[in-house]
This record gives C-alpha cells, structure tokens and sequence, in this order.
C-alpha cells in the first residue's frame, strides 16, 4: 500500500469502474484537465454513515457543479451495488468501483472494519485534484465513521 498523497502532491492515477446508471471503464488521468475533480474514499454502499456522506454531497452537487468540480464516489463496492445504492438515495453523481483496490491502494487508504466484515475496504477520505493532477486538498477520517466539513470541501473546490 503506498503512502496517503497531501495538498501539493500529484494525485495518483488509477483505473475503476465507473457505475453513473451504467457501467464503464473510467480512468482518473482522462478525467483531468476539464475543472476539479473530488474523490470521495468510502468504506461502502448501504452502511449508514457512507449513506449520509453521499447523500450530503448529492445535497451540495449544485454547488460543486456551478465551481466546474466533478465529484466521484469511491469505494470497493461493485459497480452493480453501486447502481442500486445511487438508485436507492437519488445519488446522480458516479461511484467508482474500485473491487481491485487499485485506488484505495494508490492512495493508502485500505483498511479493515472487522465488526462489519469489512477487509481491505477504503477508509474514507477526500481530495480535491486540480487540472494539473495535484491534490489541493486531502482529508482522511481518524475514524471511518467520521465525515468530512461539506461546507470547508465546497470552499476549497470554488477557489481551485
């Protein structure tokens, strides 16, 4: 597992699954270059403090939209459970499915949430990626029940 990257550092590259209503191949260096992008890093689908993340960005996704940013869910789901749990919470934005760990492995972000049967999930984290590929912005939970400052992460994506 490599090491966690930090404001200033070039974001890792990586290739998932893209689950948007359908499934694709999506790659992380094609992505860039067209406004921010925002990787959101969740332990997975369904369980409630994952639930209340995305919905809470699906809730600001105006707001990411009018600072040009792309946000992206990411977690070791399938692309598939992806789908229903976009379905399930009115979730428009993609989720990455990343079921080979490549980006929670890039981004040094795997742990294990043994009382839930979680191995090898994505802690959950954010970053805010600029054009250029370098991270303007890295939060990672203490503990994965923790989320982020939605409020703090939209201010750091309008001055990217």
């Amino acid at each position: 597992m490599s090491e966690t990257p930090t404001t200033g550092d070039a974001a890792p590259t990586f290739q998932a699954t893209l689950a948007d209503g359908d499934v694709s191949a999506f790659d992380l260096g094609d992505s860039l270059g067209d406004g921010p992008v925002v990787l959101a890093f969740f332990p997975g689908a369904f369980t409630p403090p994952c639930t209340n993340e995305m919905v809470a960005l699906e809730e600001h996704s105006d707001d990411f939209e009018a600072a040009g940013a792309t946000v992206y869910g990411v977690s070791a789901d399938s692309a598939f459970s992806q789908n229903a749990f976009r379905e399930e919470h009115g979730i428009e934005f993609g989720l990455l499915s990343d079921m080979g760990r490549a980006a929670i492995s890039a981004y040094g972000l795997e742990i294990d949430i043994e009382d839930l049967g979680l191995l090898g999930v994505a802690n959950r984290a954010v970053f805010v990626v600029d054009e250029e590929g370098v991270v303007q912005h890295d939060w990672v939970a203490e503990d994965p029940t923790n989320e982020p400052d939605y409020e703090e992460l939209l201010s750091v994506v309008e001055s990217v």
